[in-house]
């Protein structure tokens, strides 16, 4: 979990997916009442963060030995750069 986009996100794959449908919500918004299609990528993105997906794994996660570090120096959602700990 400390290589490739595991060491820039813990949950890349779920940030895919909502990106994903984010996306095609963008595609219909020109269509007669597009805008009324954001209902799907809301509520995908909140049982993604709030139900299943990322908070059922950090539960499950949480009690494993260093994922407290990782948890420190990574990013939980969106990919960013680790975070470098400074204080040595």
């Amino acid at each position: 979990m400390t290589e490739g986009l595991w060491s820039w996100s813990r949950h890349p794959n779920y940030f895919g997916e909502v990106v994903q449908w984010w996306g095609i919500w963008l595609l219909v918004l020109n269509l007669p009442f597009g805008w009324a299609t954001v209902v799907s990528p809301l509520g995908v993105t909140y049982l993604i963060m709030k139900v299943s997906g990322v908070s059922m794994l950090e539960d499950l996660m949480k009690n494993r030995p260093g994922y407290a570090e990782y948890v420190k120096r990574t990013s939980k959602f969106i990919p960013m750069p680790p975070f470098l700990d400074t204080r040595s």
